[in-house]
């Protein structure tokens, strides 16, 4: 275990392990990652445990937060029980005081710290709704891991929801108490946010004279429900000159890209793929559009509120409506209904909004956060 003093500096206040599968692109990896920094600046020794050292965020991660790498592949039931060994050997070598995990890493960490028999606090975070999701897998995997969550989650000494939303479809789903869940927003509002808006933007379709861009950003999947929005892209362009265009990667590209070419909208619909900083497009954006049929607590809706661009959002379970305060600070619109969605992005585009005030993305701000954190994660030390 490595000192709890470095050289020159104030004691270590205490030691956090942060266990996630990899670090892929996704709102949820952002966010932890956001945590284990604001957590290692306010003096706590933090360990990022990664199953796999892959993904769009595997380099960015500061020096200050030491990555712990697993080398085994991505924590689905049926394989995650290959880094049962190593994070046992890393808890029982490192001593932790708290483990904080989240998405498919939650179970298996679970199992490693009972094995361990360390007297270790396990938290975990859950970002998405759960009842949806589950029904969107495979039985073969559905059945299983309904089973671990529900046997499995009432002996975390935590669990963090993203939304108040995903605390009740939670405790419902899970037969869990609602004292066993806290509700923390996420750490969306970083002190380096403003600065990456704020850097130049050299894309064609930015420049000045051209048509409004109508932004999402998301991975290519079904939950995303990126087909519906090109249905209600159609229908608004035929009412104006508009483009759309989409950030992120997965499995749906191909069908995408089809769907885009049998609608003849190849030239005002592009899909670039990830983008490393996509804070300048949020905000050049006209309008940013989520057209998901489900989320936990959507990060980019938080993103769009503080880069000041408008919003289109389904009222898809759960998240948006907390976000924008049931329709205060956004548009909402029915899951799946394509053409109230373009009514809405027609009211946008033709009578533009004024940005919403702090007060819309302030409960999202890491420091804010970080206090319900700290209060939590050490509450008996």
């Amino acid at each position: 275990m490595r000192s709890t003093e470095r050289e020159g500096e104030k004691p270590i206040k205490h030691h956090v392990a942060i266990f996630l599968p990899t670090l892929v692109g996704g709102g949820a990896e952002r966010v932890m990652m956001n945590l284990a920094v604001g957590l290692e600046k306010r003096g706590h020794q933090v360990d990022f445990i990664l199953a796999q050292r892959e993904g769009a965020f595997s380099d960015d991660l500061p020096a200050s937060v030491h990555q712990v790498e697993l080398n085994q592949r991505h924590l689905r039931f049926g394989r995650s029980v290959l880094s049962l060994p190593a994070l046992v050997k890393y808890l029982r070598k490192e001593k932790p005081e708290v483990l904080l995990t989240g998405l498919h890493a939650n179970i298996i960490a679970l199992w490693a710290k009972k094995i361990s028999k360390m007297p270790i606090r396990f938290v975990i975070t859950e970002h998405n709704n759960l009842s949806i999701a589950q029904k969107t897998k495979a039985l073969w995997y559905r059945l299983p891991s309904s089973f671990f969550i529900k046997s499995n989650y009432p002996d975390a000494d935590s669990i963090i929801a993203v939304s108040n939303g995903v605390a009740q479809d939670l405790c419902n789903y899970a037969n869990l108490p609602n004292e066993k869940i806290k509700v923390i927003y996420n750490s969306i509002i970083t002190s380096d946010l403003k600065l990456k808006s704020n850097e130049s933007l050299d894309h064609p379709w930015f420049q000045k004279d051209q048509p409004p861009v109508i932004l999402a950003i998301g991975g290519l999947t079904q939950q995303k429900d990126f087909a519906m929005l090109l249905n209600a892209f159609e229908l608004v362009r035929e009412q104006m000159p508009v483009r759309l265009m989409i950030l992120g990667e997965g499995p749906e590209r191909q069908t995408l890209l089809s769907r885009i070419k049998d609608l003849n909208l190849q030239d005002e619909v592009i899909l670039p793929g990830f983008i490393h900083n996509p804070y300048p497009i949020i905000k050049k954006a006209s309008v940013f559009a989520l057209s998901s049929r489900w989320e936990g607590l959507p990060t980019v809706l938080v993103e769009a509120l503080y880069c000041g661009t408008p919003i289109v959002s389904t009222d898809c379970p759960s998240g948006p409506k907390e976000i924008l305060q049931n329709g205060k600070f956004g548009e909402l619109v029915p899951v799946g209904n394509h053409i109230a969605f373009a009514d809405a992005l027609l009211k946008i585009l033709k009578n533009p909004p004024l940005n919403a005030s702090s007060d819309s993305w302030k409960i999202f701000e890491t420091e804010f956060v970080l206090d319900q954190y700290e209060q939590l994660l050490f509450a008996e030390h």
